[in-house]
């Protein structure tokens, strides 16, 4: 299929394979690359137990929620080219454990900010200082494992980073009860120096015999984004994810409210349910597409079903059929995480030394979409009259109407990338 054409040649300019001794160190390269995006996690959905608090301390509308929340997607968003060529050149380790110095400072700031412009920074510096992340535990993960096995070791990476997705649930909101945001924040910025700290010292390198040059580097950029490879998957995985993303990190509750019917903790424990279902979902996808490409099924195919499936559980939630709410937010996360198998057909479609910079390059679409998304969002609920903070269904189903929408699209031209040649 088109969809599994792949392009792995290994660039002369530089050697990313494991010595042969790998042993241990890939296993301790999975683990602290994992826990740095576990910290992104937390960061990327954090706002959505601080968001009663600063709606309450600062007078924040909806909309002004869905641009302070997006600064950090905006920051992250921004820094993606740039990280790539960070982390091409320099290798994940030392990229990703200077960068979250920049998250460590930018926690201090959004802790003690008295108003929405220091705030707005704070998520910004945090964006860019975690932007790397993700991209980082991919491109350390395909220099120690085969790329066959890289569908399930990003699973697992997400699966761990999703712990981050239960942590601003049920447990997020026990911790505001005894202490405030402000002392939430600066904690986060101890427990990113940490990370950094783990990752400096605590991770080997793979030896790297040269590097190419910046022009060099640049040209390689230029075929990423000038590649149908590249544009064929971009558009229905940044709407997955874009669109999970705003979600799960922001709208979800103001939905489970105003749609549902839920009380604050009865949407606290469904905001976990999808953070447990999405680590599930990660692990067993990944497990399932290296099955199924055995049995003939690529995994362009599984990801697009994956991706399809998201659509439709929006869809049954808007239509609000008698399905018990925990099946449906549980496969709410599920199939919202499967745009993750397309960083692994990626990975096949390009050269090692330039894994990087197409991870990152994907990365920036997914949050750029994000970014917009949490923004539109807000936006589009202001037009309906809040009382006491809450919109009438209507607004909400008619914002999810539009998304499921733009998704079908993507979807078509996604499918169109399955014929052979």
């Amino acid at each position: 299929m088109h969809g599994m054409t792949a392009t792995n040649a290994s660039s002369p300019a530089v050697d990313v394979r494991p010595p042969a001794a790998a042993g241990n160190a890939r296993w301790r390269v999975l683990a602290v690359f994992s826990l740095g995006f576990l910290v992104s996690y937390i960061f990327r959905g954090v706002n959505l137990g601080f968001a009663p608090h600063l709606v309450r301390e600062l007078g924040l509308t909806a909309g002004d929620l869905g641009l302070l929340t997006s600064f950090y997607f905006l920051g992250f968003a921004c820094a993606q080219l740039p990280a790539g060529l960070l982390l091409d050149r320099f290798g994940p380790r030392r990229t990703e454990a200077a960068l979250l110095l920049l998250a460590v400072a930018g926690s201090l700031v959004f802790a003690s900010a008295p108003g929405m412009v220091g705030l707005a920074a704070g998520r910004m510096m945090i964006g860019i200082g975690v932007s790397v992340c993700l991209g980082a535990a991919i491109q350390a993960l395909s220099m120690w494992f085969p790329l066959s096995r890289m569908p399930l070791l990003n699973g697992v990476v997400m699966a761990i980073g999703g712990l981050g997705a239960v942590v601003v649930g049920t447990p997020l909101a026990w911790l505001l009860s005894w202490t405030d945001w402000r002392t939430l924040s600066a904690a986060m910025g101890g427990v990113s120096l940490a990370m950094a700290v783990l990752l400096w010292f605590g991770v080997p390198d793979v030896p790297r015999v040269g590097r190419e040059s910046l022009a060099e580097q640049l040209r390689g950029t230029r075929e990423i984004l000038c590649s149908e490879r590249f544009w064929r998957v971009v558009p229905l995985t940044l709407l997955n994810q874009g669109i999970f993303l705003a979600v799960q990190t922001l709208w979800v509750t103001a939905f489970m409210r105003d749609v549902q019917g839920l009380a604050a903790a009865d949407s606290a424990r469904y905001v976990s349910v999808i953070g447990m279902a999405m680590m599930t979902g990660c692990v067993g996808a990944g497990w399932a597409a290296r099955h199924l490409e055995r049995a003939g099924i690529s995994l362009y195919a599984f990801a697009g079903f994956g991706m399809m499936g998201f659509i439709a559980i929006q869809g049954l939630l808007m239509l609000r059929v008698p399905v018990p709410l925990a099946v449906l937010w549980a496969a709410y996360g599920v199939f919202g995480s499967s745009g993750i198998l397309t960083y692994a057909v990626l990975a096949r479609r390009f050269a090692d030394a330039m894994i990087g910079r197409a991870t990152t390059a994907l990365t920036l679409t997914v949050f750029l979409a994000t970014f917009a998304f949490q923004i539109g969002i807000g936006f589009v609920l202001d037009f309906w009259p809040a009382t006491d903070g809450h919109y009438p269904p209507a607004a909400h189903l008619s914002v999810w109407a539009g998304l499921v929408v733009l998704q079908v699209l993507a979807a078509a031209w996604y499918l169109m990338g399955r014929r052979p040649g």
